[in-house]
């Protein structure tokens, strides 16, 4: 299984509370994927976000920057907010880092978990279903042809139209990312793209009966074979000790809970929700490295998945605290996880 990191980007605090810059914030987060690479770390994706909290608006400009410091880590969008965008420039973006990083590179296309995207590119969100959907066509048909032609919502039609540069193995893997809705694990598997669960509550083995729905879909349209893929993404937070990881990550957990409350009109952070999804069968992989990587191992016995990759770096987390906790996933969570694994098998 591989394992690995996204981020949205995080900006920093000041002791008395107040934010640093997003300049900083997108610093940091060019270092970290830098660190993941070192460590060992599989992955590390790149989310859209257009906050002052997250400010990663422009993961194919990150990714491209990550792919020419990096040697070995897997590097894609977690995601790329494709009803907003145009395909051919997110295609043309990820295809460059792609030739710079050597063949790395990978896109998720997905909805969003927010809709800031919408207002700032001119697009109504009355449109939402319909964008995505003739948007994630167009981006596929380009990932298969060099030249294409086609009609559709959103942006001006193609005939017969050259787009490059190519990737490196002429196309890349492009998945489909959800927050769990069943008609988007049934558009996964009918397309026969690898499927991207966030799963950010609750608890994460009731996303097993989506992973399923995937899987059957796929099989009636007649996809089978290596495409045919889950990968979970979580939030999360690796320490030395449990004590440790749920200390560091709290006050982290909480000024995200109540920026997001006041956006989204969520309740107030609740400390006890809070320590029963950092504990098993909770979705918060914070814990020592043994803690999280039997959670995980736990989880694929569910969801069958291939890649599990977490969030860290939410509500000003301190940078030394991410840093370590990227290295602890990178030398200690993954070898673990294979032990396990190969235990199992």
């Amino acid at each position: 299984m591989e394992i690995g990191a996204y981020s949205f980007g995080d900006t920093q605090r000041n002791p008395d509370g107040t934010q640093r810059s997003t300049t900083e914030a997108i610093q940091n987060l060019f270092d970290a994927i830098v660190v993941s690479d070192k460590a060992g770390l599989d992955y590390f994706a790149v989310g859209e976000h257009h906050t002052l909290e997250m400010p990663a608006s422009s993961p194919g400009a990150l990714i491209a920057a990550a792919a020419a410091a990096t040697t070995q880590i897997r590097l894609g969008s977690g995601v790329s907010v494709i009803s907003t965008d145009d395909p051919v420039r997110v295609f043309q973006q990820f295809a460059t880092a792609d030739a710079i990083s050597g063949g790395r590179v990978e896109i998720t296309a997905g909805r969003g978990s927010s809709v800031d995207s919408y207002p700032l590119f001119g697009y109504d969100l009355k449109d939402y279903d319909r964008l995505y959907e003739d948007k994630l066509e167009l981006l596929i048909r380009i990932n298969k042809n060099e030249s294409v032609t086609w009609r559709g919502a959103g942006r001006p039609a193609l005939d017969n139209l050259l787009v490059v540069p190519r990737p490196v193995a002429g196309s890349m893997p492009i998945w489909v990312g959800t927050g769990g809705n069943a008609p988007s694990s049934v558009r996964a598997g009918r397309l026969g793209l690898p499927v991207s669960y966030g799963i950010i509550g609750g608890a994460p083995h009731r996303f097993a009966p989506l992973a399923e729905l995937y899987r059957r879909t796929a099989q009636q349209y007649g996809h089978s074979g290596p495409n045919i893929k889950v990968s979970v993404a979580a939030l999360g937070l690796v320490a030395p000790t449990k004590k440790e990881a749920l200390e560091r990550f709290h006050p982290s957990w909480r000024n995200m809970s109540i920026q997001a409350g006041k956006t989204r009109g969520w309740p107030a952070p609740d400390d006890g929700a809070y320590l029963a999804q950092a504990h098993a069968p909770g979705a918060y992989y914070v814990g020592d490295p043994d803690d999280v990587a039997e959670r995980i191992v736990h989880l694929h016995g569910y969801m069958g998945h291939v890649r599990h990759f977490l969030q860290m770096d939410i509500g000003g987390l301190p940078q030394d605290h991410f840093l370590e906790s990227l290295t602890l996933l990178a030398t200690e969570v993954k070898p673990r996880v294979e032990r396990l694994l190969a235990r199992v098998s």
